[in-house]
């Protein structure tokens, strides 16, 4: 009977160990890019893959250590086991060349570790090169702003949201918060930077695929940190050049009379108070707002809400109608807008393309 229950639970083990394992398996393949978007085991840039690289090595020397370890452990206690009538096994207490052995040996691992580590913090750590893009970015409760310098530093092109860079060209980020300590951070780019009131803090990064990569703030900051999102549009050099030159120009007129109804409303209500919309070929604002995101080219966006909501008429209606529902804690207040205000500002703002 003993036999027989023991096959019977060996039996149930087995298919229980099999499915964890092709579970964990799974979670391996390309797929899981689609279940875990924000990984870090799938790098786009130098710098993330010097990242993974050192964590791939430690955790194999780990595991191979522990290997090493619990079979040596494994073995001494099958080894010397407790047996009637056997003499007390031999007493190594005090052995000079053992005691040298093992602590010779743990600071080769710590060596084996410590260079790599060391080599990887100063390959992270350095100085951008000259011909680097340098973008500004601004932490705000709870939401990122992007500044690009354009027209050899004489205007300046700003957005929200969704940094864009050019696949094989260095980038830094030069980065501040406008409030409270954030931390930026999209895992496929690279490690995380703490974003520091009255400080500036860099990242250096090439990036190699084009492709959008999800981030998001990394440091508790308030009600909606959780929601404070970002992604990175990683664009050809041709395709960045005209997303750029598209954001370095004005905001387009409104040609529709329902667009200039939302128009009116947004440029004279209290839209104006805190965000800007640039038109004329000075780029004249026309709101003078400098508390919420920029929103010249807002309806190229992908997104609205710092990323959690897709850019469409739908979404957009739904935040315009009570912000602090679909954000807790969000700065842009209930404005009471009427179903029909919000309808003739949703058709203006899809129009800033």
């Amino acid at each position: 009977m003993k036999s027989r229950a023991k096959r019977s639970g060996y039996s149930l083990r087995m298919p229980a160990f099999g499915l964890a394992l092709l579970t964990l398996l799974a979670a391996c393949g390309e797929d899981h890019l689609k279940t875990y978007p924000q990984t870090t085991f799938a790098p786009v840039t130098e710098f993330a893959r010097q990242s993974d690289w050192l964590f791939k090595y430690t955790l194999v020397l780990g595991v191979l250590v522990g290997l090493f370890v619990f079979g040596l452990l494994g073995y001494i206690v099958w080894r010397f086991r407790y047996q009637p009538g056997h003499p007390e096994p031999e007493q190594v207490h005090g052995n000079a060349r053992l005691e040298l052995l093992w602590t010779f040996i743990p600071a080769l691992i710590l060596a084996a570790i410590a260079v790599p580590t060391v080599r990887t913090i100063f390959a992270t750590q350095r100085e951008a090169p000259a011909n680097a893009l340098t973008i500004e970015v601004h932490g705000w409760q709870w939401w990122w702003e992007y500044r690009y310098a354009v027209n050899g530093g004489r205007d300046t092109v700003v957005t929200a949201n969704e940094i864009h860079v050019p696949v094989g060209t260095p980038v830094q980020l030069r980065m501040t918060s406008g409030d409270v300590l954030h931390s930026f951070w999209i895992p496929q780019m690279g490690g995380k930077r703490d974003v520091i009131p009255n400080k500036v803090n860099t990242l250096n990064f090439t990036p190699e695929e084009p492709g959008v990569y999800l981030g998001q703030c990394a440091e508790f900051c308030g009600d909606s940190h959780a929601l404070m999102k970002m992604r990175m549009i990683a664009h050809t050099p041709e395709g960045f050049q005209e997303w750029l030159r598209n954001e370095a120009g004005p905001a387009p007129t409104p040609r529709d009379s329902a667009v200039a109804l939302g128009k009116q409303l947004v440029t004279k209500g209290a839209c104006a108070g805190c965000h800007v919309i640039q038109y004329g070929a000075s780029r004249d604002s026309a709101t003078v707002g400098r508390t919420g995101p920029n929103l010249t080219h807002f309806g190229s966006r992908r997104t609205l809400a710092a990323g959690i909501l897709e850019n469409n008429a739908e979404n957009l209606a739904k935040w315009l109608k009570n912000p602090p529902e679909v954000k807790p804690g969000s700065k842009m207040p209930n404005l009471n807008l009427k179903d029909e205000e919000i309808r003739f500002i949703v058709a203006y703002l899809q129009t800033l393309q």
